[in-house]
């Protein structure tokens, strides 16, 4: 496929019909769609399905299967939409620290790119499930930056970055790095371990989201479906039965599945309690 065909269906399935010139306009206004239109999840791996990185394979599924997937199909599928664009960027390796204590050290099982721009360096996301970014950062220490939901900034301690994310109860780590460049092998080890690995927090429970308008994201762990709002407040709710997971999934982030389809994971515990 071409570079124009291949763009042409991106654009497509983000809903994107503007300029296509390499800015900061364009860097911002896909990273937006992308969040609004293709859910982060891991379904698939909960599905008894390996998750394939390479670029053919996630342009297949999150392009014309309509589906989602995580950061190494989501920032991968991004990396190559703004290398044909004309952009100059880097895909780098980060540690996710979303509910981790300092003292705990992660897998560096996380990628996201930096975009090169008229001198200064800028961050983007896509892949980081309810914490994606919906605009991209700039690489600037301890300055707070609007984004088109949450406010963000970067930190520097103890010879890292941390990215941080601003909710009503303070600054929340997102992940950390060193601004070191994950190659493509690097990426395949780490979907691996991601996918495959018993210890891999996305073998023992469901993970969907995805960014709404005005604010809004909408976030599924297990059975937990939370829509929270620009301020950061979430209204959460719990799902009763499979029938009604397989609703949520259509209705709040466009997932098509048969109302039979099971998803293996401890996180959901039908058995003890369904209601039909």
């Amino acid at each position: 496929m071409n570079d124009k065909k291949f763009l042409d269906a991106y654009f497509d399935r983000i809903g994107y019909k503007g300029s296509r010139l390499p800015s900061l306009d364009l860097l911002n206004n896909i990273s937006l769609a992308h969040v609004r239109c293709i859910p982060f999840e891991n379904l698939d791996i909960l599905l008894g399905k390996d998750i394939d990185i390479s670029l053919d394979a996630v342009f297949e599924k999150l392009i014309i299967q309509r589906r989602g997937g995580y950061c190494f199909e989501q920032n991968g599928l991004l990396l190559s939409v703004l290398n044909k664009l004309g952009f100059e960027v880097t895909p780098i390796s980060a540690r996710v620290r979303l509910d981790k204590p300092r003292d705990f050290t992660p897998p560096r099982t996380h990628v996201f790119l930096r975009v090169e721009l008229s001198g200064n360096s800028w961050l983007t996301d896509v892949g980081v499930g309810g914490a994606s970014l919906t605009s991209a950062i700039q690489l600037s220490k301890n300055i707070e930056q609007k984004t088109n939901h949450e406010t963000r900034r970067i930190v520097y301690e103890s010879n890292k970055y941390f990215h941080q994310i601003l909710f009503p109860n303070g600054w929340i780590d997102v992940c950390e790095f060193t601004l070191e460049e994950m190659p493509e092998i690097d990426r395949i080890l780490a979907n691996w371990y991601t996918s495959n690995h018993p210890n891999s927090h996305f073998k023992d429970r469901l993970i969907v989201a995805r960014a709404g308008d005005d604010g809004k994201r909408y976030t599924l762990v297990n059975r937990e479906i939370s829509e929270r709002d620009k301020y950061g407040v979430a209204n959460k709710s719990v799902i009763n039965s499979p029938k009604e997971l397989i609703k949520i999934l259509k209705e709040k982030f466009n997932l098509t599945f048969p109302l039979d389809t099971e998803f293996q994971t401890p996180g959901l515990l039908w058995e003890n309690n369904f209601k039909d």
